[in-house]
C-alpha cells in the first residue's frame, strides 16, 4: 500500500450507495482492504438497507433509512501502526453491503417449453405455452446473502430473473395439472392460477430471502394440434345448438347437411336419390304411412320445412309432402 493511500485510510469515512442503478440489487461498499475506521458514518437511503459483516459475521441488518454511526476496533493510525508483522494490516474487517428494498417491478415471464397434460374433460393431449409477468422484493436480507449472493461483491435482478423464470417454468407445469382445467376455460380461470401458482413459488423462494409481490398469467397459446380440436369441438357445439333450434338431433342435422351438399352438386333430390340413395334415407324419415310408433305429424312438417329452408326439396316437393302429413291431423 503507498504512503498516499495508507494515510487516506485512516480517516473516518461516510459510507452510501450514491447513484444506485436500477439493474442492481446488492452492492458491496468498496473499501479496499475492508479497514473501515471507528466513528465512521453509514448513511442508508429511501428504498435501501444494509447489511454489515463484522470479523467474518453477520452484526447488523439495516432497513430503515437513516445516518448511523459505526463502531469498530479500527482506530486511526494506532490500529494499522500495531499491526507491523501482518503488514499494518487490521483483522478487524468490516463489509459493508447495500441492498435494494424496493419492489423490482413488471417483469416479463414465459414458457420455454410447451405445457403438455391431458385435458381433463375432452381426454385429448394439449400442449400450450403461457406468459405473464410478476414483480418482487428482498424481504429477508441475510438469508438472501447466505442462500444466494455469498461472498460476491454484487448481484444483478438479471441473475434473480434468471432464477425465478426456471422456478417458474416447472411449478406451472405441476400447478396446471393439479388444477385439472379444461382447454376451453383456461383463459377464464388465469386469476385463480397465478394466485395458486404465487402462493406455490412463495413457498419456496421463502427460504432464499425474497417473495413475489405481484403475479400474474396472462394468456395462453395453443400448439396447432391443440387449435384444431378446439375449434372440432367448437363446430360440433355450434351445429347442436342449431339443430335444437329446429327440433332436430345432431346426427339428424348432421344428415340433413350431407343431403343438402349431394342436392346443390347433382341439381335436385332426385339426382341425390339415385347417387347417394338419399331417397330411402328420407323415405324412413317422411314415409307417407306413419308406422306405429311414428313422430308427430307436426315435428315432420316441421323437418320438412328445414328441408325447404335447406334446399334438399324444392316447393313441390315440399307442398305435397306437406298435404301428406296435415292430412294426418
Amino acid at each position: 500500500m503507498g504512503l498516499k493511500n495508507f494515510l487516506s485510510a485512516q480517516f473516518a469515512s461516510v459510507i452510501e450507495w450514491p447513484n444506485q442503478a436500477p439493474d442492481l440489487l446488492v452492492y458491496r461498499y468498496p473499501a479496499p482492504t475492508a479497514e473501515i475506521k471507528n466513528a465512521s458514518k453509514l448513511l442508508v437511503a429511501p428504498g435501501q438497507g444494509c447489511l454489515l459483516v463484522y470479523e467474518g459475521q453477520v452484526t447488523a441488518v439495516l432497513t430503515e433509512e437513516g445516518l448511523y454511526p459505526l463502531d469498530t476496533a479500527n482506530h486511526p493510525f494506532i490500529t494499522s501502526l500495531l499491526r507491523l508483522r501482518q503488514g499494518f494490516e487490521s483483522e478487524h474487517k468490516l463489509r459493508v453491503y447495500f441492498f435494494r428494498q424496493a419492489e423490482v417491478v413488471s417483469q416479463p415471464w414465459g414458457t420455454a417449453t410447451p405445457v403438455k397434460y391431458v385435458d381433463p374433460v375432452y381426454g385429448f393431449p394439449v400442449e400450450m405455452g403461457m406468459h405473464g409477468s410478476y414483480s418482487f422484493k428482498i424481504v429477508d436480507a441475510q438469508r438472501f446473502f447466505a442462500e444466494v449472493v455469498g461472498s460476491r461483491d454484487a448481484y444483478t435482478a438479471s441473475e434473480a430473473r434468471t432464477l425465478i423464470q426456471a422456478r417458474i417454468g416447472q411449478h406451472v407445469v405441476v400447478g396446471i395439472a393439479a388444477a385439472a382445467i379444461s382447454c376451453q376455460v383456461i383463459d377464464s380461470q388465469l386469476a385463480q392460477l397465478s394466485a395458486a401458482l404465487r402462493a406455490a413459488l412463495n413457498a419456496e423462494f421463502a427460504g432464499l430471502g425474497f417473495e413475489l409481490t405481484d403475479f400474474k398469467l396472462s394468456g395462453t397459446a395453443f400448439d396447432k394440434d391443440t387449435q384444431a380440436r378446439i375449434k372440432q369441438i367448437a363446430d360440433m357445439r355450434a351445429a347442436t345448438l342449431a339443430a335444437a333450434e329446429g327440433s332436430l338431433s345432431y346426427a339428424e342435422s348432421q344428415k340433413l347437411s350431407a343431403l343438402r351438399d349431394a342436392a346443390r352438386n347433382t341439381g335436385g333430390l332426385a339426382g341425390v336419390g339415385a347417387q347417394l340413395g338419399a331417397g330411402l334415407e328420407l323415405s324412413k324419415a317422411f314415409g307417407s304411412t306413419p308406422a306405429p310408433d311414428a313422430p308427430d305429424p307436426v315435428a315432420q312438417l316441421q323437418k320438412l320445412k328445414r328441408l325447404l329452408d335447406e334446399g334438399i326439396l324444392t316447393p313441390e316437393e315440399f307442398e305435397a309432402k306437406k298435404k301428406e302429413w296435415l292430412a294426418k291431423l
